[in-house]
Parts: structure tokens; C-alpha cells; sequence
């Protein structure tokens, strides 16, 4: 009787060890045992196992990697989609308009094919239309306002969000800064305001593309000789408010060496390379602008800058 209980307990315990060697992967005594004679086998099956999860692992990189092509090709066709809808808009806006001014007739007749005739004889334009008839516009929006958060305030952003009291209480007004550009040598800026943020932003648009002007360029840096317009032709200056900003020329490849938000101007109006120089208060990003554009406004002139600042 004792012996048929220690069989029987070396059985459970024997099948208790198979047990807990399928859950944690391990193995028997015996298995263990006979694997040890035949090395060659068990260092074969490691191999393939480690080949197998390297495998595993690189479907795993390349599944996810078409996952990412695939996503970005999506968006690229959304964004193809947007742009194409944006267009269209634009081509039926400027199908169905209707000019009001002696000026607009003239462009939509096609008798006034360029935008350097009407800004060489000093004609005022009323209407945007005008202006995407003859040229097409690139758009892009200044940062001249702050988001709310601790400490006072955290991104800078577009919107310039101002509050009025009233009898019914605190009414927001949004103001922006635009700047249009065909990156061809015209360039124009404008504010819109508004109580909501998307009228504000063609407001701004419309104001940009009725202030457009031409600006001059050339290659005018002493260690280049190349004969592109890349660059300002000389040095100028420009002031508003306290925000004094210096355009100089520079060779190909300096790129803009100049304040964010002025590297937007400069590439819309098509310039590559430019150093600068800023003074005054640079954070009132809506005064840098504006004495970016008096700066660029001053290259119309035949001879730089005299009395620069030192």
C-alpha cells in the first residue's frame, strides 16, 4: 500500500512539473534530458525561432510603414481635393463677377493684361477680382496674436482677440493680418476685423489684394555676380511705431536671415536672400510687418537708404 502511494504521488508530481513546464515554456526533465544528447538539433531550432521573430519583427516595420505611406497619401489627396474645390470656387467667383468700376470692365474685356499698366498709371483698385484676374496669389496669415493660457499667454497665433463691454456684456472682436504675394516682385498686406474669425480673414485678404504694390529686385551684394533677382537692390529701411527694420542684400544660397514672420513677406514677394536687422519692440509682430512692407516699398526708388540708422 505504501509503495502504490508513492507511485501514485510520483505521478501528480511528475504531472504537475509538465504542467507548469507548457504554462512558463520550460522543460521536463526528460525532454531535457534527450535534447542534451542531440545538440545540434536544439541550437538549429534556436536559430529558427530567433530568424522567425526577426521576420515577425520586420513584417511587423514594414506593415506599419505602408500604414503611414498609406495615411499621408490620403491626406495628400484630401488636401489635392481642397485645393482643386478652392480653385474651382475661385474660377466660378471670377466666371460670374460682375465688375462695378471703368477699371474692372476694362480688365475682364481684356483691354488691361497687366497689373504694372494699372499700378505705373496710379489707378485705384476697388475690386479684388481685379487683381486674380491678372496675377495668381499666393496667401498666407501673421501671427499678431496670442492664445490665452498661464503666465501671460502661450502660442502666438492669428487671431488678435479684443472684448468691448457693453449692457449685455463682454463682445469679442477678432483682427487679423494678411499678406498675398506671387512671389514675382508684387507683394500687398491688409487687416481685417470682425466678431467672428472667418470674415475677419477675407476681410484681410480683400484689404491685401486692393493695398498690392510692385517692389523692385536684383543681385546687388558685393561678393555675387549673378544676374537673377534673388535679392533687395540696395539697403532700406523701414519704420512703424517703435519697429525699425533694415533690409540688406546678400549672395545666393544666405537664404532669409530674417524674423519669422518677415520671412513670410520676403518669400511671397519673392525674395531668397536677405539679411536684416530689427529694433524696437519686436514682439508687436503687427508693426514688424508693417515695417517690412515700408521697407520693401522704398526699393521703388532709385538710389538706397542715406541716412540709415547706426
Amino acid at each position: 500500500m505504501a509503495e502504490g502511494k508513492k507511485s501514485a504521488t510520483k505521478k501528480e508530481e511528475r504531472e504537475t512539473i509538465k504542467k507548469t513546464a507548457e504554462a512558463h515554456g520550460t522543460l521536463s526533465e526528460e525532454t531535457a534530458e534527450k535534447k542534451s544528447k542531440d545538440s545540434k538539433k536544439v541550437s538549429e531550432e534556436l536559430l529558427e525561432k530567433e530568424v522567425g521573430k526577426e521576420k515577425e519583427k520586420e513584417t511587423k516595420k514594414v506593415e506599419k510603414r505602408r500604414e503611414v505611406f498609406e495615411k499621408t497619401e490620403s491626406e495628400k489627396r484630401g488636401m489635392n481635393q481642397r485645393e482643386l474645390a478652392i480653385q474651382g470656387e475661385k474660377e466660378s467667383s471670377l466666371l460670374s463677377w460682375e465688375p462695378k468700376t471703368k477699371l474692372g470692365i476694362e480688365v475682364k474685356n481684356r483691354s488691361v493684361k497687366n497689373l504694372d499698366e494699372i499700378l505705373d498709371s496710379n489707378r485705384k483698385i476697388l475690386e479684388e477680382q481685379i487683381v486674380d484676374y491678372l496675377l495668381k496669389l499666393d496667401s498666407d496669415l501673421i501671427s499678431i496674436g496670442q492664445s490665452k493660457g498661464k503666465f501671460g499667454g502661450g502660442k502666438r497665433r492669428a487671431w488678435r482677440q479684443t472684448q468691448r463691454k457693453t449692457k449685455e456684456g463682454s463682445v469679442p472682436t477678432f483682427s487679423t493680418m494678411s499678406v498675398v504675394g506671387d512671389k514675382a516682385g508684387h507683394i500687398g498686406i491688409g487687416v481685417g476685423k470682425s466678431r467672428e474669425t472667418l470674415p475677419a480673414r477675407d476681410k484681410a485678404a480683400r484689404q491685401a489684394k486692393l493695398n498690392i504694390m510692385r517692389i523692385k529686385r536684383g543681385c546687388s551684394s558685393f561678393d555675387c555676380a549673378c544676374n537673377e533677382l534673388h535679392t533687395v537692390p540696395f539697403k532700406v529701411t523701414g519704420k512703424a511705431g517703435s519697429c525699425v527694420v533694415t533690409l540688406i542684400p546678400a549672395p545666393q544660397g544666405t537664404g532669409l536671415v530674417a524674423a519669422g514672420e518677415i520671412k513670410k513677406i520676403l518669400s511671397l514677394a519673392g525674395i531668397h536672400d536677405v539679411y536684416s536687422k530689427t529694433f524696437g519692440k519686436q514682439r508687436t509682430t503687427f508693426n514688424l510687418a508693417k515695417a517690412c512692407v515700408e521697407a520693401l516699398k522704398k526699393t521703388n526708388r532709385e538710389t538706397g537708404e542715406t541716412n540709415d540708422r547706426k
